[in-house]
This record gives structure tokens, sequence and C-alpha cells, in this order.
């Protein structure tokens, strides 16, 4: 049975920058990670997650000549390319951007991107006898250039050059355009890592999905000395129950409990802690100081100061939390 004679409680004193990054894909282009965690939430601190696509505009039409289409002015996120702003969007303006015929047989996709130098670029596919939907294949689209976005696909289906037809232009989320709010995701700060509600499309050259770019910052941990009475933010659970004729129907309801401890302060006025208050912060508790493991809490701090006569002054502190404490072996 385990004692608590040597534990710890640190909380999160400052922050540490963290700029772009790629995030790496678990395996499943579902989950991805950062190389840095937890993910700090305090304001003006928050972790910016931004996978790689259109944000607005970007509408594809027939051109006016043979063999061209007109984009219009569009933004991207793409954090890192020439030209992306600090919160990685990049501004491109409109253009005409010509496409290609197959030379031999009838069937031609070209796929229109924003490449990494921020330019409107076709990129065109394999030449076949009828469409294919495999990337890659004859007829098929094109696989993308991992640091290009792909906007809209061009299908052409004859050999000489004519005017492109808005009929021959798909634009459709997901299957020929990449945003970049989509598919949706969950972020999980403790584990500094995605969930998107559905794989990534393997478009890339390798097979790959599109990039997932990640800045931020991460919390400084400092020990909060004087502290006792640890209590994390667990779920618990009640059972509620409906009569009927036949028996007692039950159902299960489950609450996330406010994480809390005391400190007893110097002042409880110029104490760090204290000015942290109403802030979301993070909070890391080892129950003993020599040993790996340890639990992580996120949440909004809240106090309650007491001045008894001749002795401490105690802060009484909760932790307002959006999810559970989260347990890590080490």
């Amino acid at each position: 049975m385990a004692i608590t004679e040597n534990g710890m409680l640190e909380y999160e004193s400052g922050q540490s920058y963290q700029d772009w990054e790629e995030m790496s894909d678990t395996g499943d282009r579902t989950v991805f990670e950062a190389s840095f965690a937890p993910w700090s939430g305090r304001s003006g601190y928050e972790t910016a997650v931004v996978p790689w696509g259109l944000a607005t505009g970007g509408r594809v039409q027939a051109g006016s000549g043979n063999d061209s289409v007109d984009v219009a002015a569009l933004t991207a996120y793409m954090p890192g390319v020439t030209g992306a702003d600090s919160d990685g969007l990049l501004s491109v303006a409109a253009a005409s951007v010509s496409v290609s015929r197959a030379a031999t047989d009838t069937h031609l996709i070209n796929s229109i991107t924003v490449d990494n130098t921020g330019s409107l670029v076709a990129v065109q596919g394999s030449a076949g006898t009828s469409f294919s939907e495999q990337r890659g294949a004859a007829g098929g689209p094109p696989l993308i250039p991992v640091d290009s976005i792909e906007i809209a696909q061009v299908r052409l289906t004859t050999a000489a050059a004519a005017p492109v037809s808005d009929t021959e232009v798909f634009q459709v989320v997901g299957v020929h355009q990449e945003r970049y709010d989509f598919p949706i995701w969950s972020e999980d700060p403790a584990a500094g890592e995605v969930h998107f509600a559905t794989a990534l499309p393997a478009i890339h050259t390798g097979n790959l999905p599109k990039k997932v770019s990640v800045t931020g910052y991460t919390p400084i941990f400092v020990e909060l000395p004087n502290s006792s009475g640890w209590v994390p933010a667990d779920e618990s659970h009640s059972v509620n129950s409906t009569q009927t004729y036949s028996g007692a129907l039950g159902s299960v309801s489950r609450s996330l409990g406010q994480a809390s401890f005391t400190y007893r302060a110097k002042d409880g006025i110029t104490d760090p802690i204290v000015k942290l208050k109403n802030q979301r912060l993070w909070f890391r508790w080892f129950q003993d100081r020599n040993r790996a493991p340890f639990s992580l809490t996120q949440g909004i701090l809240g106090i309650s100061r007491s001045y008894p006569a001749g002795d401490h002054v105690t802060v009484n502190a909760t932790i307002s939390a959006e999810q559970a404490s989260t347990d890590f072996d080490g």
C-alpha cells in the first residue's frame, strides 16, 4: 500500500514557445502527434493545430482560351511555405492555369494545386482510356507533392486542344479538394495529439496524407511548496432508476469533479500562484517525487483565502477542468 510521504505538486509558472512543426502520423492517418506535450491553454499561449488545405476562395472555372482554367483568389493554411504569415495562412492571387491533355490516350486528369512557393500549378496525371479513382494509375488523378495542396481536378477526355468546360472541373471536398477544416478533429493537449474523425486521404507522393502542422507553448513546471491535500479531477458515476410495472430500470450518468489542493501562502497576495488565479493552467502531481508516474490536470484555477489569527495563511484552490486528470506511467 502506498503512503504519500514524498509527494510533489507542480504548477504551470510559465510557457516555452514551440515553433511550427509537422506532426507525425502514428500509422493510421487518423492520429497525429507533436514532438512536444502537454500543450498550454493559458490565455495568449494557446496551441494552434493547422491541417494543410484551402481556407477561402479558390473557385476554378473554364478559362477563356484552349486548355486553361481560371482560379479565383484564395487563402490556404500552409505553414512554412513562401508567403505564409505567422499563423500559417497563405494568400494567393487569382490566375489562369494551363492544363495538359493526353498525348496518345484520351483520358487525363490534371490536379490544380498550390505549391510550396505559393504558386498555382497543374499537376498532370497518367493518361488512360478511361478514368480511374486510383492515384497514380492510368486515367487516375496524380499523387500530389507533399508540400502542395489540391484545390480542384480537371478531367479531360479528348486529346485535341479545346476550351475546358465547367462540367470538366471538380471540387468536391475530400475527393478533389483538400480543405484545412475537413475532416473535423479533436485535440488531446495532455498527450499532444490530434484525432481526426476519419483517416486523411493518402493522396500525396509516397501515398502520404496531407501535412498537419502545430505551434504553441509547453508549460514550464515549478514545484508549489507547502501544498497538501491534492485531489485529481476524476469522473464519478451515479445510478438513476425508473420504476415500471416489471421492476426498476436503471441508467448511469457520469459527472466530472473539480481538482483541488491546499496551499500555505506567504501572504496570500504576492504569492506567484495567487497571481495566476482565474487562469487556465496545467498541474502535475507526483505521488512520489523520486518515481516516474505522474498525473496531469488542466483547468481554471480558483482560490479561496483565509487568514486565521495566529496561524498560516491558507489558500484553498480548485481546478475546474474540462477533462479528467490524465495518468502517465512516466
